[in-house]
């Protein structure tokens, strides 16, 4: 009886023992006695019960944790100062400070030796520094020495002039309107409006000079408690843009919302719901590109003043060391940005007006 009850045990042992030694890849050898030791092929691995192998999992994870995504599309907010006082701003004046152009084109190389095809100039109101002089030489620095096949700005539009367009039109791809509203009584209660001009007024005269010096003409609408029952297809259809983005009012913590924002956005923001049926509302307008509060948190690289990558993850804006300071690669990789998301949200597309074939 004991030497059935050993046997069995052997018998389980070398079971335990192959099963091993497939798992661990290691060679087999036979146990009959054979004139020279030759290896057998490997057998194929064997589970063990309770055995995960959790290590190509972990490396995987960790490759991805270590590869920092490609800058393909930078929004550069390179000012908080505007003229206007938007109640749901979330890039507000926290403070004046601009870097010195000659930083702000080293970190824009920089960006493009990494990879950035498009760069989008934004603030606060970029035409508020030096006249618009400051975004137009970065616009013709990116256009003409970084040879950029995308430069954009998005802007409300009230400090830009003719002459602008004259110097520095040919460089720029396209340009973004920010118009909330039809109704100019709307845009005073938005506070999209400085002294007596009216801003949809200007936003005709803008799409005017955008078609005589080739510039590709799109809008941006913030939807709101105070517009979100407005109807804008003809307005939109007029206009004729070549995108029309609208997107769901956002809070930021400590921007717009919180004790040490400088906006209080509660009052403005709306629900899924009531963006869902301004949708419907807007759905034959062919050229809208609809962005919900998920689409927009993570799915945007977001450069601030100093050249720093800000991390929406978490509602707030978290920043990542300057660029300038540490590299494009180490500091993108805090920026909590979803490549998967800015392709799904149709982040690229044709944004290069000599690709565009407009009759402008």
């Amino acid at each position: 009886m004991h030497l059935a009850l050993l046997a069995r045990l052997l018998s389980v042992g070398r079971a335990v023992l192959a099963a091993l030694r497939g798992r661990l890849g290691a060679l087999c050898w036979s146990l009959a006695p054979l004139p020279l030791p030759l290896p057998l092929p490997l057998p194929l691995p064997l589970p063990l019960p309770g055995w995960r192998d959790s290590a190509p999992r972990q490396r995987r994870e960790q490759e991805r944790d270590d590869t920092a995504p490609t800058p393909t599309s930078v929004n550069y907010h390179f000012t908080r100062q505007c003229n206007y006082k938007c109640g749901f701003c979330f890039h507000t004046a926290k403070t004046s400070f601009v870097l010195p152009l000659e930083e702000a084109k080293r970190g824009l190389a920089m960006l493009k030796e990494a990879g950035m095809e498009k760069i989008n100039f934004s603030g606060g109101e970029p035409f508020i520094q030096d006249r618009g002089e400051f975004v137009g030489k970065l616009v013709q620095f990116c256009k003409q020495e970084l040879e950029l096949p995308s430069v954009s700005i998005v802007s409300n539009g009230s400090l830009i002039r003719k002459q602008w367009f004259e110097k520095y039109g040919e460089y720029l791809d396209i340009l973004a309107i920010s118009c909330d509203s039809f109704d100019e009584d709307v845009n005073i209660l938005i506070g999209r409006r400085q002294g007596k001009k009216n801003h949809v007024e200007n936003l005709h005269k803008l799409r005017q000079w955008c078609r005589e010096y080739a510039v590709a003409f799109k809008i941006n609408s913030v939807i709101n408690r105070f517009n979100v029952e407005e109807d804008m297809n003809e307005q939109i259809k007029a206009l004729n843009p070549v995108r029309w983005k609208v997107f769901q009012c956002l809070l930021i913590e400590g921007e717009n919302s919180g004790e040490d924002a400088l906006r209080e956005a509660e009052k403005f923001v709306i629900s899924d719901e009531d963006f869902d049926r301004f949708l419907d509302r807007h759905k034959d307008v062919s050229c809208l590109v609809p962005e919900s509060n998920q689409k927009m948190r993570d799915s945007y690289l977001i450069l601030d003043e100093y050249m720093r990558f800000l991390n929406c993850r978490n509602g707030r804006k978290e920043p990542s060391k300057s660029i300038l300071d540490v590299g494009v690669e180490a500091a993108i990789k805090f920026s909590g940005f979803d490549e998967k998301m800015f392709l799904r949200r149709g982040g690229k597309y044709v944004w290069s007006k000599a690709d565009m074939k407009l009759d402008w």
